[in-house]
């Protein structure tokens, strides 16, 4: 950027989302030394570029923009225009005339899990492990208020996931409290537990839960202070060190400690929500049996489940054989003609 004057009247600008190797020749003073942060858009901006996108497609009246835009936390605005182009594509695949809600909402979960694979055979056993497991992760959620709200659980596979619940935050999140963090690590702990409680074995579907859970639990000991023992003070790693070997700031007794504070996180945590699970299994059950029979369940089915009402609508089975059946050609009858309507015979001319 040498060469040019005061009065050029030239402003060069440049975009990366990589700042960290950039190379500081280029933001010393007098080079690129003003910068410009775009995060990613709040509640309220996600709703604005919603409404942008959504112009140039038709709408069902049943569209709610702003429930879309708190179902969608840490889309960009490029997400959110595929999430409408997406949502008009399957609208489009099933023959309507406009985008419904329902439409948009498969949309944002194709984008986020991949797509449903309902062709996929399932073994039975397979499904009520599912099931269960899923059950387990709704049951508790619904029943933590520090938890973020159930939006719907499934277990129609997705992607790799065999089933999935999915939670609708109340607003967006810039931080974390240990409150919502100890909830989210018993939500994560739960799927594992009824699985196991009904099935009697585990298997490899937990690996995302042990996943998330082990890293809040690292997140919080290391960095964010929330360990008695360890107190305030930040035990991770600072990447930016230069050199090739990352020596650890701390001794071999902290470093015990630390495995021992992350382990007593996730062990408290499975503790407390094996004991939700056995105190309310009647809620599970009846969660896991509505899924085996629905496959997908809404926000208000499982709380409806949890307060002890049944569900009053056609299931999948029952969907099909109504598609079965209407797709039959009609039956059609042929009468003898040596017999009336009413069975007997009618009399001949001769």
């Amino acid at each position: 950027m040498d060469g040019f004057d005061a009065t050029d009247q030239v402003i060069v600008i440049a975009a990366t989302n990589r700042s960290d190797v950039l190379d500081p020749a280029l933001t010393r003073p007098g080079r690129f030394d003003r910068q410009v942060d775009v995060t990613l858009p709040d509640l309220e901006g996600r709703y604005r570029i919603l409404e942008v996108h959504s112009k140039k497609i038709k709408l069902s009246d049943d569209v709610d923009l702003k429930r879309v835009a708190r179902g969608t936390p840490m889309f960009s605005g490029a997400d959110l225009a595929a999430l409408i182009n997406e949502a008009a594509i399957l609208a489009t695949l099933d023959g309507k005339d406009c985008v419904e809600h329902h439409d948009l909402e498969e949309a944002r979960d194709k984008i986020r899990f991949g797509r449903a694979r309902k062709s996929r055979r399932i073994e039975e056993q397979e499904r009520v492990a599912t099931a269960y497991h899923e059950a387990g992760h709704a049951a508790i959620q619904a029943m933590l208020e520090d938890a973020d709200p159930v939006h719907k659980v499934t277990i129609i596979p997705r992607g790799q996931a065999m089933g999935a619940t999915f939670s609708l935050p109340e607003k967006d999140r810039y931080g974390y409290n240990r409150r919502y963090l100890e909830a989210t690590m018993r939500v994560l702990c739960g799927g594992r537990i009824a699985e196991q409680q009904k099935t009697g074995d585990i298997s490899s579907g937990a690996a995302m839960d042990i996943q998330m859970a082990t890293n809040y639990a690292r997140h919080m000991v290391l960095e964010w202070g929330m360990s008695e023992r360890l107190g305030f003070v930040n035990y991770g790693r600072d990447d930016k060190r230069e050199g090739l070997v990352m020596d650890k700031d701390h001794s071999p007794e902290t470093a015990r400690i630390i495995d021992e504070e992350i382990k007593r996180l996730i062990d408290s945590a499975y503790e407390d929500a094996t004991r939700m699970i056995s105190d309310h299994w009647d809620r599970v059950e009846a969660i896991a049996e509505a899924l085996l029979k629905y496959e997908t369940l809404q926000s208000q089915e499982v709380i409806d489940l949890i307060e002890g009402r049944s569900l009053d609508r056609p299931s999948v089975a029952d969907l099909l054989d109504e598609e079965s059946k209407a797709s039959d050609p009609p039956a059609t009858t042929t009468e003898d003609p040596g017999e009336d309507a009413a069975g007997g015979f009618v009399p001949s001319p001769a």
